[in-house]
């Protein structure tokens, strides 16, 4: 069966902003050039900076509902805890997909040794839309060290992917996903060369973590905290060129667009504007619980 390269449509640039208690971000989406790419909402790329003793910055305690956070910690800790309960530590390699549903309040901040001792830090927040059926569940965590992360290479080496969502190179992901998505992250050499296959009916962007390579059918040119958009195909085909000084560190993210209506204002995202007002009410109702201490 024949196959079709998918070509770039769109190179969006990341702003930079601050997020959290101080935290400096760069976001390629949304912004006032996209709002949004379904069934994602948004993207974050913290780091990689060098902070000092008592520098970190994270989120203090926060609500969600109706979509799933997926944090991705490339180098540096962070510790969690939320209103159901839940704590524990990200470590490099680490990711945490949380599925807020009907409702928490979770709080981000970085390690108590990050705090004490300074240290590098660098990371990825990604926001999933959840579909109508699903924004009223339960909130729920998938926490994974890096350990448990599925990695795979090309037999020559020059290509190696970690996946945290979907498959590549022959090996699956671990997580289970309410909305079916990719989420790659692939790390390519000096002059290598890739093919991804994308199921057609999936949107797909890249996210440049670093470096410098070529995408799509056309040979688009990404670079460092850009977002490149496809168009329709089954294939996405990245690469470097050979004489490139360094290696192109890269996200691909895909997914089933959901199609539908979206109501959102900060931490809420529903299908309706009597829905997002719902969760206002519900949040200042204390129906949220709150963080044990």
């Amino acid at each position: 069966m024949a196959t079709s390269q998918r070509s770039v449509t769109r190179i969006v640039p990341s702003i930079h902003t601050i997020e959290g208690d101080g935290m400096e971000i760069r976001r390629p989406f949304p912004t006032q050039l996209i709002d949004s790419f379904d069934p994602f909402l948004l993207l974050d790329h913290f780091g990689p900076v060098e902070v000092a003793p008592g520098e970190a910055k994270g989120t203090l305690p926060h609500p969600h509902r109706g979509f799933e956070t997926v944090t991705y910690i490339i180098e540096g800790e962070f510790e969690h805890k939320d209103s159901a309960g839940h704590a524990g530590r990200l470590t490099p390699g680490a990711v945490q997909w949380m599925t807020a549903g009907h409702g928490i309040i979770h709080s981000e901040q970085p390690s108590a040794s990050l705090m004490r001792y300074g240290g590098r830090l660098h990371g990825l927040q990604l926001w999933v839309n959840l579909p109508a059926r699903d924004k009223m569940m339960p909130p729920r965590y998938q926490e994974l060290p890096a350990e448990r992360i599925p990695v795979a290479s090309s037999e020559d080496g020059s290509v190696s992917v970690r996946v945290i969502a979907g498959e590549a190179l022959g090996v699956s992901a671990v997580i289970e996903t309410r909305t079916p998505i990719m989420y790659l992250h692939f790390t390519l050499q000096p002059g290598a060369r890739h093919t991804q296959p994308v199921p057609p009916a999936y949107n797909a962007f890249a996210y440049v973590i670093g470096g410098e390579g070529h995408f799509g059918s056309d040979e688009a040119t990404g670079k460092e905290g850009e977002a490149l958009f496809f168009g329709a195909g089954d294939e996405v085909t990245l690469s470097v060129p050979e004489g490139a000084s360094a290696p192109l560190s890269v996200l691909l993210l895909a997914g089933v667009p959901l199609k539908e209506r979206i109501y959102r204002y900060g931490p809420f995202v529903m299908n309706t504007q009597e829905q997002l007002l719902q969760a206002f009410r519900d949040y200042e109702a204390g129906h949220f619980d709150v963080i044990p201490s």
